[in-house]
């Protein structure tokens, strides 16, 4: 479910906005409508949805027009058209009383350079929002404290911000922003002034976060490697328009234009890829009912030597190999009890490529991609693992 949906939004900065939206429409560029008009393309024609408890990031080199599109998402910058869709209402027509209660209530902002009050303490700087919406003393810093000690700031209550380091900073920005608990959360480049290991932790805080309090968040990043490894969903600009929307995975296997490409350039892709991505579809498999005649058949149909077989609930029970449903046979035996291998490797959908290949390479079965609650959804072998680093390729024919 859409929590926001922006649909042909644009900003043209100057006092002639319609003539530079004539020429954009002539197909003519934001440079030359500059030297002509005078007037700064911001963003033109932006539409995207953000589904309810997703990260959302918005890419792009400098100028790219991330930073105003999100400003313009609480009216910090107004927008010249189009709508901005919050919880069924156009905040882009809103009066500015309304904004103001947006701002207070419903969307949050971490900025990308901390903006705490240098003369006030770590708790007043967290419980400030709190404090313009009328909330008592004691409720707002009791709010505030508990805040803190979510972002791993216990102790720090009475220091100032100037006794603070630059991550820590960071997070009483981010727990005044959630202070005030928001459904939307906006983060300007939040973590882009931080050293690089400061930088990592937060981007961690923040996942780590996000899984208790599944926020709707829209994060603005320059850094590839950071929008990869925490959005849901990627929306890539160039000179204010979006090029491409898309999940990690979609925008590195299949990037939309030579633009993207060169911008996904030297990514480690194992790194980012999925089991899910390189996953084949868990077909052929055997039900635990069936017996050794039925296993050697469809292993011979599909040029296979070994083949999973599934419990009732399409949970995995294990694998069995060929050279054992022949001995069944021989046997005279007619169900797979007593020949099923249950010391089969599993791993989620979401493990990351350079995870699974020890995984891979360690077992001398194909490893089976399992759901939480047990169900098989999908097996990897070998080859399939090889062609997803090299930006998957086509491994159906793998034989397992």
């Amino acid at each position: 479910m859409s929590k926001i949906s922006v649909k042909n939004l644009v900003k043209v900065f100057g006092d002639q906005p319609q003539k530079a939206l004539k020429m954009l429409k002539e197909g003519i560029g934001k440079e030359e409508i500059l030297k002509k008009t005078r007037q700064a393309v911001g963003i033109y024609d932006i539409s995207f949805d953000v589904n309810e408890g997703e990260i959302f990031v918005l890419m792009g080199l400098s100028g790219s027009g991330k930073s105003t599109l999100l400003r313009c998402l609480n009216r910090l910058i107004e927008p010249t058209g189009g709508s901005i869709i919050v919880n069924g209402d156009d905040i882009a027509s809103a009066s500015p009383e309304s904004i103001r209660n947006l701002r207070r209530k419903q969307i949050g902002m971490v900025f990308q350079r901390f903006a705490l009050f240098p003369h006030r303490t770590v708790l007043d700087n967290v419980a400030f929002g709190l404090e313009i919406q009328d909330v008592p003393l004691e409720e707002r810093r009791e709010k505030a404290r508990q805040v803190l000690d979510m972002v791993g700031l216990k102790g720090w209550e009475d220091n100032m911000p100037s006794q603070l380091s630059g991550g820590m900073q960071q997070r009483v920005g981010l727990a005044r922003a959630l202070a005030s608990d928001p459904e939307v959360l906006l983060m300007d480049e939040a973590f882009s002034a931080l050293d690089p290991l400061i930088r990592r932790d937060m981007q961690e805080e923040l996942l780590s976060l996000q899984s208790s309090l599944n926020k709707t968040i829209i994060f603005v990043t320059h850094d590839l490697d950071e929008g990869l490894k925490i959005g849901d969903r990627i929306a890539l600009m160039k000179d204010g328009t979006i090029v491409q929307t898309g999940t990690p995975e979609e925008i590195l296997t299949n990037p939309a234009d030579d633009y993207v490409k060169r911008f996904i350039e030297g990514v480690d892709i194992s790194k980012v890829l999925t089991a899910e991505g390189v996953m084949k579809a868990p077909d052929p498999v055997v039900s635990r009912k069936d017996g050794p005649r039925v296993a050697l058949r469809r292993m011979r149909e599909n040029g296979i030597s070994s083949i999973f077989v599934l419990n009732r609930d399409r949970s995995m029970a294990g694998i069995v190999l060929a050279e054992d449903a022949v001995r069944a046979v021989n046997d005279h035996k007619e169900d797979l009890e007593g020949i099923i291998i249950t010391d089969v490797p599993s791993v989620r959908p979401e493990t990351s490529l350079i995870d699974l290949i020890p995984v891979i390479l360690d077992s001398r079965f194909p490893v089976a991609v399992t759901r939480e609650d047990g169900r098989m959804t999908g097996i990897l072998v070998k080859g399939s693992v090889l062609a997803g680093m090299i930006r998957r390729g086509d491994a159906e024919d793998a034989v397992y």
